[in-house]
Formats: C-alpha cells, sequence, structure tokens
C-alpha cells in the first residue's frame, strides 16, 4: 500500500508479511531492518522509483550498456556456474530469463545446447542491446504478459528478486508460465554469505537498489506462501575475496557502477588467465566449502513446479 510520504512504498516483510522489525542497519540514509517472525532484512520504505522500474531504466546507459560491464556479460566465463546448472536440470527446452538485461546469458545458453530461448526486463535500453545480439525478448512488463506466453520448462531470475519490491508476485506469476514439473531457479544474495556475517553493511551489496536480503529459511517461506512449487535444491554459490577485502578496509556508502562493471570484468580476465592457475584449484576448495555451507555470496534454490 500506499505510504502517506509521497514517493515511497511501505512493505511488510516480503517473506512471510510479518509487520514487526527492527532495523539493524542505516546506509545511503535508508533503513535495512529484520523481521521479527522469520528473520528476513528488507528496506521497508521503498522509493518508488525501485519499484516501478524507473531508477534502472534511468542508469542503462551509465551502467548496464557500459563497455565494462557489457565485456564481463559477454565474456565465456561469465555465465558458466549459471549454464550448468541449468543444464543439469533442463537439458533442452523452452527457457524465459526474467531481468535478462543485454541478453548475456540466455545466448550463451542459445549456442551451448537445444534451448528456445526469451528474456524480459524492465529496461527496454538493455532488451534492445540484447536484440542485437540476436535474443529474443519479450518487451511488456513479466507480470503484464499474457497467458499465451506460457508453458515454459524453466523459468530463472539470476540476481532479480533482490530488486523487487514483490517478490512474491514473480513467483506466483512465473508458476502460471510454467508447465507442469517445470524448473525455477532463483539466485539472491545470501543474507547469510560470508562476506555478511564478517563485513556487515560494509559490504557493496548492501545497497539501495538491493531492497531484500534472503537467507534459504526466508526463501523457502516465501515460496511455500506462494505456494505450487516443491523446492528440489537449496545451495550456495560465487565468492569474491578481492570485495570482501576492498570493503573491510574502506567504507563506503555505494560503490560506484562504474567501478564495479571494472571489477567485473577483471575478475573474468582472472578466470581465464593461465598465471592465475595455481589459485584456482585452492579458490574451488574454498567456494566448495562455502557453497555446501550455504555460505557463499548468493544462495540458490531449484524449484519444481507442482
Amino acid at each position: 500500500m500506499n505510504d502517506a510520504k509521497q514517493g515511497t512504498l511501505h512493505r511488510a516483510c516480503p517473506s512471510c508479511l510479518g509487520t514487526k522489525l527492527e532495523v539493524i542497519w542505516r546506509k545511503s540514509d535508508v533503513d535495512f531492518a529484520a523481521c521479527q517472525r522469520c528473520g528476513m532484512v528488507y528496506i521497508p520504505e521503498v522509493l518508488e522509483s525501485y519499484a516501478t522500474g524507473q531508477f534502472y531504466e534511468a542508469r542503462t546507459e551509465s551502467f548496464y550498456l557500459s563497455d565494462d560491464k557489457l565485456k564481463s556479460d559477454y565474456d565465456p566465463v561469465r555465465f558458466q556456474r549459471e549454464w550448468a546448472l541449468l543444464g543439469q536440470w533442463v537439458p533442452s527446452g523452452k527457457v524465459l530469463d526474467v531481468g535478462c538485461s543485454t541478453g548475456g546469458f540466455l545466448k550463451g545458453l542459445h549456442e551451448m545446447g537445444d534451448y528456445e530461448t526469451m528474456g524480459c526486463d524492465v529496461s527496454q535500453g538493455a532488451l534492445n542491446q540484447a536484440e542485437k545480439i540476436g535474443v529474443t525478448v519479450l518487451r511488456a512488463p513479466f507480470l503484464s504478459l499474457p497467458v499465451t506466453e506460457s508453458n515454459y520448462d524453466a523459468i530463472t531470475f539470476w540476481a532479480v528478486l533482490e530488486h523487487l519490491a514483490d517478490p512474491a508476485a514473480f513467483l506466483a506469476k512465473a508458476g502460471s508460465m510454467i508447465s507442469s514439473g517445470g524448473i525455477c531457479i532463483l539466485l539472491v544474495p545470501n543474507l547469510h554469505s560470508l562476506a555478511i556475517r564478517s563485513i556487515g553493511p560494509r559490504y557493496r551489496y548492501i545497497m539501495t537498489e538491493h531492497l531484500n536480503y534472503f537467507s534459504a529459511a526466508a526463501l523457502s517461506h516465501m515460496v511455500a506462501r506462494v505456494g505450487g512449487w516443491k523446492i528440489e535444491r537449496v545451495t550456495s554459490m560465487h565468492f569474491n575475496p578481492v570485495v570482501i577485502i576492498q570493503d573491510a578496509l574502506k567504507f563506503r556508502e555505494e560503490v560506484p557502477d562504474a567501478e564495479r562493471a571494472k571489477l567485473l570484468k577483471r575478475t573474468n580476465r582472472w578466470k581465464r588467465s593461465g598465471l592465475m592457475r595455481p589459485l584456482k584449484a585452492a579458490y574451488r576448495n574454498v567456494e566448495s566449502v562455502l557453497s555446501r555451507m550455504l555460505a557463499a555470496d548468493n544462495l540458490v534454490m531449484v524449484l519444481r513446479k507442482n
């Protein structure tokens, strides 16, 4: 519902709809609160520009279409884990990527297997770029897509639910568009990651555009509340120790988009570098341990439609 304060949206807990909360962090003049019922952390007062997506459209040119960000998104190593995960559950079929941005995930997926791929995003500029590289896009907002856009074998939300004022509505919509037995994959920042546990709000991905911070329990609670899904797997993936070290040493309210994009591109280059080979085995071992502990940077949940 709309708050009396113009330009903001007041929210109950996105996971359990609880209304009792405790402010635990404040960053960039924004309160981050923990739900007293389920423990989820979220921003209770959301600017309308975030809720409507206008914020993301406005930064398309400066971030999503920047040279460094495009080079990162189209790098062959960028979505290796995501492609592998989807391939384990859906080796072929019709796939919709919600929040597809400039289409890097879908382009690679289409090239690697027998997939019919489509994407949607709030940013029309990002969709224009996705079309330029051959990705099929749906121009309507996801919640407004017609019933005819259904029978998907898989729907993916890679780092999307944290941006949404009402993530449960998107999960419910996905349930209406996916075939019985179809797979939905959710990836969100992990509230119980080593990064957040160790440095808290100093971590750069605790940011005002990330409205929701799920633990495995909170995400499971939201899935159960929406209904119609069976949880097949819960894991975590990705670990960037460079970010943790940088943010531990220097606190900043917000890290500039240009710096974030440059680090993403540099990280991909490190992954491909032969000079990093001696460190890669150790890194993979650490990431594997964190993944099993549900302590890597991102929480991942694989759902099957009942």
